[in-house]
């Protein structure tokens, strides 16, 4: 993947990097991890500058991101459940992301954006709970801006090194993913002994 990023980089230069960033927000299997360094590395070589880049790149993030809150604001769940595939969205991530925005809301579409696992996900139930336009637009930019400069930023300070921001990722990820896992059972549990009190208390008799 690393040869033929490199030649739309190159080739295309901003709008190439424009063009990556609307699929890696649309399309998770395209990694961030890769992009981003190594656009930072190119800037570090005089290819890019790296402060339009970072912007350029949160541009492409937004709008990659504007399609998917599209796509559950007006097409609703039967088109993303339809359609799902191509995104790599299917009912249980779907679930997933619709319970932890009713939980945490505008927290979760900024936080988001920092979580290589939901980067994509989270604008699908912002659209689909009608998030202000303008709130999800200010939380996508704001997270897109810190996720983009660090990972282009480490690209440019590691120079021919900046593989190893992927490695970084890597390990990120599997420590979220694993705290998400221990959040979701702690939640699961907290909620079954709320449900066992509750009927506890309609099933005792009135003193």
């Amino acid at each position: 993947m690393d040869s033929w990023v490199t030649e739309i980089l190159i080739t295309l230069g901003y709008f190439g990097l424009f063009l990556l960033l609307i699929l890696e927000t649309v399309f998770p299997p395209i990694p961030s991890e890769v992009i981003l360094p190594l656009a930072g590395f190119l800037a570090g070589r005089s290819y890019l500058d790296i402060r339009l880049a970072i912007t350029i790149a949160t541009l492409g993030s937004y709008t990659g991101a504007l399609i998917l809150y599209g796509a559950g604001r007006y097409g609703g769940r039967s088109l993303l459940l339809r359609y799902g595939h191509w995104l790599r969205l299917d009912a249980p991530k779907l679930g997933t992301a619709d319970r932890w925005f009713t939980r945490w809301g505008p927290l979760f579409v900024l936080w988001g954006r920092l979580i290589p696992i939901a980067r994509s996900v989270v604008s699908v139930p912002a659209g689909t709970f009608r998030m202000p336009f303008w709130l999800f637009s200010l939380l996508t930019i704001a997270g897109s801006a810190v996720w983009n400069t660090l990972l282009m930023g480490s690209g440019w300070l590691l120079g021919e090194n900046w593989e190893v921001v992927v490695i970084w990722v890597n390990h990120y990820t599997t420590v979220v993913a694993s705290l998400a896992a221990l959040a979701g059972i702690v939640l699961a549990l907290l909620t079954y002994r709320s449900w066992r009190r509750r009927r506890q208390r309609s099933l005792s008799p009135d003193r």
